[in-house]
């Protein structure tokens, strides 16, 4: 446990408003918004239905809590759409109008804060870097993947089993398990990297040959990262407990 929070350590935010009003308010409020709304894709939506789902672009680092949250979402956000009159979808109405909504947020927050438990971590490689100087950690590593990975009566192994012994050894290296996280780029590199070697094409190895195998797929997951970092982040309302 210790080990994961040093690892991803959680941060708890406060949310009142202020720094929603202060990025509203700010030099780079209008070109975030309008790269939204290309985002988005308002054609054949109303304008308050954007308005939401810019909402829900909007990070921590903005000052907006995860409009994903349903309480967030009824306390926060409903309310400030309440009382609002639609209007026709364009880029001009929809900074003005999107303005007015998110002060009503700022307001709503002020009002009634929120609390974030707010985590961030950069996968750069650098434990991988750290296991593959150490021959007998590693080994021990991948020894401990194996125990329970099924082998034919000569003691070889299907390489679909790769995919499922590097989820095991993932986090003794600094890598999220396949679909743990919300961030397609970092399964891409796995998927990327598990594809290149046909990982899910049944051929039988022996075990020297599954770990060399493995050991080549985490040293290219390596170089990818060390070249290109992957950061993320994962935010949860905190919720007092129910009386």
């Amino acid at each position: 446990m210790a080990a994961g929070l040093k690892r991803d350590p959680i941060v708890i935010l406060r949310m009142d408003g202020e720094d929603l009003l202060e990025f509203i308010n700010g030099p780079s409020y209008e070109a975030e918004m309008v790269s939204i709304f290309s985002q988005i894709g308002c054609e054949d939506a109303s304008l308050r239905d954007c308005i939401t789902k810019a909402l829900e672009k909007l990070t921590v680092d903005q000052g907006m809590p995860p409009s994903s949250d349903s309480w967030v979402m009824r306390n926060i956000v409903e309310p400030a759409l309440e009382s609002w009159d639609d209007k026709p979808v364009s880029q001009e109405t929809f900074l003005e109008e999107s303005k007015k909504v998110a002060k009503r947020v700022a307001q709503n927050l002020n009002e009634e804060p929120v609390i974030v438990a707010h985590s961030e971590n950069t996968f750069d490689g650098s434990g991988i870097k750290r296991l593959l100087s150490n021959k007998f950690e590693l080994d021990k590593l991948l020894n401990v993947g194996l125990e329970n990975v099924p082998k034919d009566r000569n003691g070889k192994i299907s390489k679909e089993y790769l995919r499922v012994v590097l989820d095991v050894v993932a986090p003794s290296v600094g890598l999220p398990q396949i679909g743990a996280v919300e961030q397609v780029l970092m399964d891409k590199v796995v998927a990327d990297v598990l594809n290149r070697i046909d990982a899910d094409d049944w051929k039988m190895i022996k075990e020297d040959e599954f770990k060399k195998l493995l050991t080549e797929i985490m040293e290219s997951i390596m170089l990818q990262l060390e070249g290109n970092p992957i950061s993320v982040s994962s935010n949860s309302v905190v919720h007092e407990p129910l009386p």
